[in-house]
């Protein structure tokens, strides 16, 4: 598949999906996208801008959900303007597909949403390429008919996301094996971040641990992935969504030397070995 111009899967180098978890304001969306876009240029990883116009899916209605399509469109707009990098965001409802997709380069289907069949229509009909979060709830075999739904609507452009999976009430479990499934059908990408989410864990909000954000990321990157996503913020601990799960600039950094070199182990032990599976 192929995002804007960065092409995944199929052999391609890992590329990177990172960003905001949630818009805030125009000048700390330039500001984050410059500071992605400066380290991953850093170790020569192709990247995928990522920030939310809306989260929908809070645990109270007093909580932050960011400043909306109209605003959040216009900010993404301004920061591919500014930095030329393509740009991914979530929708979650069918009419917000297209309007999503005069802006954004690729779009993006939350876990919660992915068997929401007219949502997938619409995101479809755009033509543009469509990422897939995993349900929590959903086995990653299943995720074929995601794929084969999208395309029986014309998009063949598929990524699929796994975020974790739920663990008892208020903890999520990171499999390593739904990867090497869901590869099978489809390009692959592991989002380090939400996987170290812990929903409701906090008083009605959602908690994680951040701390486990880079071994993941490591084991995902070793088991053999198309994309890797993260989520940073100048000072996480203040962030208004996901805070315990979001890392520092400084943090994805330090973590993208290391995944660099392990992803080069791995691809070097593919050219040596079998030929990779389908779709990767």
């Amino acid at each position: 598949m192929r995002i804007a111009s960065i092409e995944i899967g199929n052999g391609a180098p890992l590329a990177l999906i990172a960003g905001l978890n949630v818009l805030e304001s125009k000048a700390q969306t330039l500001d984050a996208a410059r500071r992605a876009r400066a380290i991953a240029k850093r170790h020569d990883l192709p990247l995928i801008f990522k920030a939310s116009f809306d989260k929908a899916n809070r645990s109270k209605v007093s909580a932050y959900r960011g400043p909306g399509i109209d605003a959040g469109l216009e900010i993404l707009d301004a920061v591919k303007r500014a930095t030329d990098l393509p740009i991914i965001t979530d929708v979650h409802e069918p009419e917000q597909a297209k309007l999503a997709s005069k802006v954004v380069d690729c779009l993006q289907v939350p876990a919660f949403l992915c068997r929401q069949t007219d949502l997938l229509a619409a995101c479809a009909a755009t033509g543009l390429p469509v990422n897939v979060k995993k349900g929590q709830f959903i086995a990653p075999a299943n995720m074929q008919a995601v794929v084969e739904k999208l395309s029986h609507f014309g998009c063949d452009n598929v990524l699929l996301t796994d975020r974790g999976t739920q663990f008892g009430y208020n903890d999520l479990v990171a499999d390593m094996s739904s990867l090497v499934v869901m590869r099978n059908f489809a390009p692959v990408c592991f989002d380090a971040t939400h996987a170290v989410q812990q929903p409701g864990a906090l008083d009605g909000a959602s908690g994680g641990r951040r701390e486990i954000v880079a071994p993941l990321a490591r084991a995902a990157v070793a088991v053999g992935i198309d994309v890797l996503f993260l989520e940073a913020h100048s000072a996480p601990a203040s962030a208004p969504v996901d805070g315990p799960s979001q890392i520092t600039f400084d943090e994805l950094d330090s973590l993208l030397g290391t995944v660099c070199l392990l992803d080069k182990v791995v691809r070097d032990s593919d050219q040596s070995g079998s030929p990779p599976p389908h779709g990767v």
